[in-house]
């Protein structure tokens, strides 16, 4: 029988995913102590093979944690005065109710890798589930290669409330900023864009890429992204383009590009 508390699932899943030693006493642990050794173990899963009711469980409470984390619906979003198109929005990513999200990436496609890591990536393929990972693993393996910088691949969105996810792989900087690391960037943009069209998608969520880990820096890489979306959207299919940011600061630069949303009616 499928456990039927919160607790049970954390644990059932905890022994389910473990490819390896669990800590002593992990089950003598606070709950949510028990709930970031699950994510850990979700962020470092090699994929492999699971049993239905595995991944059942696994769906059961991931979906009653977005449920608490609440649904926002993308087409809700007030739009910017400036950009009819356009709507700007501070939260969590995996909350939104989109035809796309994007995913910060790097190259392997497979997630973060780093248990419990805050980064985007680790954030979105925890609250897919495994799946994501499986799927991503699928193509990689087909590709036999690396995910190019400023390219994009379209994958699922699984148990995210996001239809679909599109991965870009934004560039790294070191050192001095140049115009080699702009052109990548907006790449990425692009290809996120063109592969949404590609795939009939109508509206997409854009995340800040490359500002993170990745050291771009985010007054220029918002410039760059607000930019590209404005050349992009001329003669474009797409209903909705949302630009999701985390941090106060970038909320004040996309803010100051793209001016005060639109009045109510």
């Amino acid at each position: 029988m499928a456990p039927g508390t919160r607790v049970a699932q954390v644990r059932f899943l905890v022994e389910a995913l473990a490819q390896q030693a669990l800590p002593d006493g992990w089950e003598t642990w606070a709950p949510d102590a028990q709930r970031r050794l699950l994510r850990a173990l979700m962020n470092v899963w090699e994929p492999e093979p699971l049993p239905p009711d595995v991944l059942a469980v696994q769906d059961a409470l991931l979906a009653a944690e977005t449920a608490e984390r609440g649904v926002v619906d993308a087409a809700d979003l007030p739009v910017t005065a400036a950009e009819p198109r356009v709507a700007l929005w501070r939260g969590d990513i995996t909350r939104l109710r989109v035809d796309a999200i994007v995913n910060a990436a790097n190259s392997a496609l497979l997630g973060c890798r780093a248990p419990g890591h805050s980064c985007i990536d680790n954030a979105i393929h925890s609250a897919a589930g495994v799946q994501l990972r499986v799927e991503c693993a699928e193509v990689m393996a087909a590709r036999g290669r690396p995910e190019p910088v400023g390219t994009a691949t379209c994958t699922g969105g699984h148990n995210l409330p996001a239809a679909h996810v599109l991965h870009t792989v934004g560039p790294t900087v070191t050192g001095p900023l140049t115009a080699a690391h702009e052109e990548l960037l907006a790449a990425s943009y692009r290809s996120c864009l063109r592969l949404a069209e590609e795939w009939g998608l109508a509206s997409v969520a854009l995340c800040c890429v490359s500002t993170g880990v990745f050291r771009f820096p985010r007054d220029r890489a918002a410039e760059i992204a607000v930019g590209t979306v404005r050349a992009h959207l001329t003669g474009s299919r797409l209903t909705k383009v949302v630009f999701d940011v985390y941090e106060p600061a970038d909320l004040e630069l996309y803010r100051a590009l793209l001016g005060p949303d639109r009045p109510a009616g």
